[in-house]
């Protein structure tokens, strides 16, 4: 668990020197520590080098998570697909939603906020680069799909999220984030506040924090290398 500790410093340097590099104040991008498949072992260890938001996407594996952590006052992001079953279970636990892909959801999400919990914070996740094997928005639908979500009750939407394609180079990874940010500029230019972009992993945080990035959602680089699981979202 000593090396969750030294994997998180390492982690804050990057976010620390790829703001510094663009001009940015670090203070204004967030990491959520990306836990799925992990065990509450390795969130507390995280929690308690005072890492506090993380990020889950397998419900029934956050939510036996959720209720062990309970006393860590911890804040909890579900980053994956969500099935229109399950959504009560993320409404009720999560205090936000990165992965808001159509209407549907974003319905559902809202009828099940429980009144005594604060509005949900939400992400529309777009599909930047048109992936078959990916969620998310077409680009051209965001707009509609942003103003819908935005007028549901017990619902706060936040920004957008997106997981473009991997890729190694530096300048295409950039091209990517760029898109993000634009396609976020033109939303709020049509009257929708957003003050979020949920951007940058692992391999591509410096490339997505020099086009904008307020959250960046690190996993890999903390924990280590993960087991995947069969569970759906």
């Amino acid at each position: 668990m000593d090396t969750i500790g030294t994997n998180l410093q390492a982690v804050r340097k990057r976010i620390a020197s790829a703001a510094q590099a663009c001009g940015r104040d670090p203070a204004g991008i967030g990491l959520v520590a990306v836990s799925k498949t992990f065990g509450a072992d390795a969130i507390s260890a995280a929690r308690a080098q005072g890492q506090r938001a993380f990020g889950e996407n397998h419900v029934q594996e956050a939510v036996a998570k959720i209720a062990a952590l309970s006393g860590l006052d911890l804040e909890w992001h579900f980053i994956g697909p969500i099935q229109s079953n399950k959504t009560r279970l993320v409404a009720e636990r999560f205090d936000w939603v990165h992965s808001v892909d159509r209407l549907k959801i974003a319905e559902r999400l809202s009828a099940a906020r429980p009144d005594r919990l604060p509005p949900l914070n939400v992400c529309i996740q777009v599909n930047i680069g048109d992936e078959a094997t990916k969620s998310g928005a077409a680009p051209g639908g965001a707009l509609a799909l942003a103003r819908a979500t935005a007028a549901l009750p017990r619902l706060r939407l936040r920004g957008l999220m997106a997981i473009p394609p991997a890729s190694q180079d530096y300048a295409r990874q950039r091209r990517y984030f760029a898109q993000l940010r634009e396609l976020k500029d033109a939303i709020m230019a049509a009257g929708i506040a957003l003050d979020t972009l949920s951007m940058g992993m692992s391999a591509d945080l410096e490339a997505a924090i020099a086009e904008g990035a307020t959250l960046v959602r690190v996993g890999t680089a903390i924990f280590g290398a993960r087991t995947k699981t069969k569970e759906t979202a």
